[in-house]
């Protein structure tokens, strides 16, 4: 597969999921039998004859025109995203992480969350009519993490990107080495919340517990509540010194998506070499790799491990096939035999 393909098939899904939504607008506007006319009653006599306006209520083309520069936008975004995880262009990473604060944090705040897991579970999600922009970001994030994991967490999440955007810019000397024994443990303390939350969704029936689990009010204007701004500043404060700490420890979507990203069809591919080399372990900041394994439920699909494997320079898998090219070479030249030149 040429690097161009993953995107124009990436950009004609989604104009295939955009159409769809336009053809079904279509049908849903499609004109129906007119009813005939009541027969005009006689006006009072004496008093004023009004005729009655009832007020057109908005048609499926009206809500869909009126959304769709969000759904341009979301759209736009997502093939953005995706040029830069085909890419592996540190730079358009940066870009993509950039846009995602700004557009789906700060400006939409419009993010996955685990309030739209308990609406999956109580079939309490968006109607569909009127969050287009929405189910267009859903469908990206699930057929993204059924086919390469969790791109959603490391590319397109606004809080992730705001957190992989703190720890481009602090010193790394600030940050703490968490040693690798604690940090495979505390990586299921977000199943155990995810467990938590949908267990008390149940009993209770009540979503509002989402904003003691999730940060992601910080990019709207509510909720702004004493004991949650002291939570999100105390939370803030450990991303400084312990990179990605809520994604990689305390997420519950994130535990929602790692369970899902079993199903991944497009894994990170590994040399033999990998069974004995640890480079990319020591790189990876998700502690998604152990040895030669990597947990997709903890792999936000970052890149930096497939840099590695592509740069020949440092992979020892390039080093070793480059160096017994350089041997193979050298004895098929001492192999052939020097012309003896004819005395005259």
């Amino acid at each position: 597969m040429t690097p161009g393909r993953p995107f124009l098939l990436i950009a004609f899904a989604l104009s295939l999921l955009v159409g769809g939504m336009t053809a079904t607008v279509a049908v849903a506007q499609a004109p129906q039998a007119q009813e005939e006319p009541a027969e005009e009653q006689p006006a009072a006599e004496g008093g004023w004859d009004f005729e009655e306006e009832e007020e057109e209520a908005p048609t499926w083309a009206d809500d869909f025109k009126a959304q769709s520069i969000d759904l341009a936008a979301v759209a736009g975004f997502s093939v953005l995203a995706f040029v830069s995880f085909f890419r592996k262009s540190v730079r358009l990473k940066y870009v993509t992480l950039v846009a995602a604060v700004l557009y789906l944090g700060f400006y939409k705040s419009q993010l996955i969350s685990i309030v739209n897991v308990f609406g999956l579970m109580g079939g309490n999600l968006p109607i569909f009519r009127y969050n287009m922009a929405w189910y267009l970001l859903a469908v990206v994030t699930v057929v993204s993490t059924v086919l390469w994991g969790r791109v959603y967490c490391g590319r397109i999440c606004a809080f992730g990107a705001f957190t992989q955007l703190v720890d481009a810019i602090v010193p790394a000397r600030w940050q703490v080495k968490i040693p690798r024994a604690i940090e495979r443990r505390a990586s299921w303390i977000k199943y155990g919340i995810l467990a938590s939350v949908i267990a008390y969704f149940l009993i209770t029936s009540d979503p509002l517990i989402y904003p003691y689990v999730e940060p992601f009010w910080m990019f709207g204007l509510h909720l702004r509540t004493p004991i949650l701004l002291t939570m999100l500043g105390a939370l803030l404060l450990t991303t400084v010194f312990v990179r990605n700490a809520y994604c990689r420890f305390l997420c519950p979507l994130g535990a929602f998506l790692g369970i899902v990203s079993n199903l991944t069809v497009f894994r990170i591919k590994r040399w033999s070499e990998c069974s004995t080399c640890r480079i990319c372990e020591k790189t990876c900041e998700w502690g998604a790799i152990r040895g030669p394994k990597i947990v997709m439920t903890e792999c936000v699909r970052c890149d930096d491990c497939e840099r590695l494997y592509a740069d020949t320079k440092k992979c020892p898998h390039h080093l070793i096939l480059i160096r017994k090219a350089d041997i193979l070479a050298r004895r098929a030249a001492q192999a052939i035999p020097t012309p003896i030149s004819s005395e005259r």
